[in-house]
């Protein structure tokens, strides 16, 4: 059974839209999972993160910020097939 990847983010953000598609697409047919979260619904998100959306997450470990990090996505697939 696959993961559930969480990505931080906020309604409106082309950044956190492109991290979203890119994970999806990688992602795909891995039976691993992303849930995105608005940090703008959460005040302590919102408090914790504020304005570095996106963030992509396994459970409280970060894999990305801001931008997709390919090797370091690539490595959490690597580890976790």
């Amino acid at each position: 059974m696959g993961k559930t990847l969480t990505l931080y983010t906020r309604k409106g953000c082309p950044l956190c839209e492109e991290l979203a598609a890119e994970a999806c697409a990688l992602l795909a047919g891995t039976g691993h999972a992303l849930v995105p979260v608005d940090v703008d619904a959460d005040p302590e998100l919102k408090a914790e993160y504020g304005w570095e959306v996106p963030l992509l997450f396994d459970g409280d470990t970060e894999i990305c910020r801001h931008q997709l990090n390919l090797p370091a996505f690539q490595e959490w697939l690597r580890f976790n097939p």
